[in-house]
């Protein structure tokens, strides 16, 4: 049986995991930017040091042993630990550090959060970020994201959230659509326009506007739908119909008047955003930093404060 010292097991401890939490030899080895028979190897050597097999393996899944579970376990109160020291040491120097995952939307991640990365790694130069954008749900801990900024509420009482900005909603349509078709007067005369879904919001086609009478709601139709915010904006853009979509989707459009807002007296009610990070005993500083930061770059944007 080889023996491993403290220090060799830290990295396979790691590895081992990730492995747990994605069930995936090559889900890790992308994540660590290495190969599956790196990764396989290295839980080969945790077993070896261990006299233990962690993991049964098939060609459809992995999944732990009763020893590979009580290992995960204590494992991560190891990795907890070796985090908050190394934390404490940040503390003292000062500086966050170490690469940090953080996932957005799409379009918002591309028009608002990659434009302020520069500033943000110039403050912090031992910080590394990589970016994971997606419109669809994103396990933070089977895919080992540090901070996710999501739009809308989040019951998840296995997160600890922080609400850094809220989202102001708005109709559009181009001004080539509107010169096709006659511009909505009230949320009624949507049933006569091509209307763009975006269908991951919970109530699909059924818009709510809040009107000066109260809440106004209306059930929708169009020749296009799409999962993801990026393919909304472009259909708006394409001239495909009237989409309800977060105004930051448009802040130039809309001011060159390329995209008009419509039905001005009938705002979308506006959603909350928050950053959203794995409740744990030990926050490190790298996700302090950039909740810190976005938060007050969002407070200082009358689009989402």
């Amino acid at each position: 049986m080889k023996r491993m010292n403290t220090l060799d097991l830290i990295a396979p401890i790691r590895t081992f995991v990730r492995v747990v939490e994605t069930g995936s030899f090559t889900a890790v080895a992308a994540e660590q930017n290495t190969t599956q028979p790196t990764i396989s190897r290295q839980i080969a050597g945790l077993e070896d040091h261990l006299g233990t097999r962690l993991l049964t393996r098939t060609t459809r899944a992995l999944a732990p042993t009763d020893d590979g579970r009580t290992f995960y376990d204590h494992a991560l109160r190891v990795l907890e630990a070796v985090a908050e020291a190394e934390g404490v040491v940040g503390r003292r120097r000062g500086r966050p550090s170490g690469l940090l995952r953080l996932a957005t939307p799409v379009v918002f991640g591309r028009l608002h959060v990659v434009p302020r990365l520069p500033a943000f790694l110039a403050r912090h130069p031992e910080v590394a970020v990589d970016l994971i954008m997606s419109d669809g749900f994103v396990d933070l801990v089977e895919q080992g994201i540090d901070v996710a900024i999501r739009v809308g509420e989040v019951t998840d009482p296995g997160l600890i959230v922080r609400r850094i900005g809220m989202v102001r909603r708005v109709t559009v349509a181009t001004s080539a659509y509107l010169r096709r078709r006659h511009a909505p007067a009230c949320p009624a005369d949507l049933a006569d326009h091509d209307c763009i879904v975006y269908t991951r919001l919970a109530t699909g086609n059924r818009w709510t506007f809040e009107g000066p009478k109260g809440p106004v709601t209306v059930d929708v139709a169009g020749r296009f739908r799409a999962d993801n915010s990026e393919a909304v904006r472009d259909g708006v853009l394409g001239g495909l119909g009237i989409a309800v979509i977060p105004a930051f989707a448009f802040t130039d459009e809309i001011a060159t008047g390329a995209v008009q807002v419509l039905l001005k007296e009938f705002e979308p009610r506006p959603l909350p955003m928050h950053a959203v990070h794995p409740s744990r005993r030990f926050v490190p500083m790298k996700v302090r930093a950039i909740v810190d930061y976005l938060a007050d770059e969002f407070a200082r944007d009358p689009l989402m404060s």
